[in-house]
């Protein structure tokens, strides 16, 4: 039968199924349990990241953006841009936070949220949380609330950037997510949780907040009438980085 097709050029068609366990099927299971049960709160730093991945369409293909957040300040923490939305871009993203925060000795501990996507139930993203001491947390299936803090910051992003025009080059939205982060969000965007400040404005202060606030310095509001000592920026403990998996490694970013 092989021969007699092949001799008069016929050839089957095959059509692969969709769904299951391929893309766009369900999510497989959990591999943390849900550490965070929609407390997105924290009284210092490093102690609840959270994390998710977005995607827009560019003339070239799609751009991926892996962003992880630290719940106390609000501050995007490290991200990871690349083509390809594989488990390297969480891990990277995962590497330039743990690198931009002090190394592993200072982020011990700290509890990672993020939803059931592959790439953070990967084996190389859940070996990386092992190798630098963290704890791995998941939501539930299709219930965005469970990670809504970071949704809010991509419907930002979205907002803000994404869909203000459309982008011809992979480069170009890449360059124009980073300069958003760096300049808009981090620099310019006023929050009422942190009292109409920014998150790079935050600095200590020694007066005794009056209503329960978080204690740690880095997480509150430096207040008018308090003295104000080193800022946080100047020590150094903010400084932006980014992991960018197509054009480059962790660059770290000086104000």
């Amino acid at each position: 039968m092989w021969r007699l097709c092949s001799q008069a050029q016929i050839f089957s068609a095959h059509s692969r199924k969709r769904g299951g366990n391929g893309k766009g099927g369900r999510p497989g299971p959990p591999v943390h349990d849900d550490r965070v049960e929609r407390v997105f709160a924290a009284d210092a730093p490093n102690v609840l990241w959270l994390t998710d991945i977005t995607e827009h369409w560019t003339k070239e293909g799609k751009l991926y953006l892996c962003a992880i957040k630290d719940v106390c300040s609000n501050r995007i923490v490290g991200y990871s841009v690349s083509d390809r939305m594989k488990a390297s871009l969480a891990v990277d993203a995962l590497a330039s936070a743990v690198a931009r925060r002090g190394g592993q000795a200072a982020v011990r501990g700290c509890v990672v949220h993020g939803d059931r996507g592959s790439q953070f139930r990967s084996r190389r993203f859940v070996a990386a949380l092992n190798a630098h001491g963290l704890q791995g947390s998941m939501g539930r299936l299709a219930s965005a609330g469970d990670n809504a803090a970071m949704e809010s910051f991509f419907a930002l992003l979205q907002k803000n950037v994404l869909n203000t025009q459309g982008w011809t080059t992979r480069q170009q939205l890449r360059l124009a997510i980073v300069t958003w982060i760096e300049r808009t969000y981090h620099r310019r965007r006023r929050q009422r949780r942190l009292g109409r400040l920014t998150r790079s404005s935050l600095r200590p202060s020694t007066r005794p907040p009056t209503r329960p606030e978080p204690t740690h310095p880095e997480c509150q509001p430096n207040l008018r009438q308090s003295p104000v000592s080193t800022s946080i920026l100047s020590a150094g403990r903010c400084q932006p980085s980014v992991h960018d998996a197509t054009f480059g490694r962790v660059v770290p970013r000086s104000f």
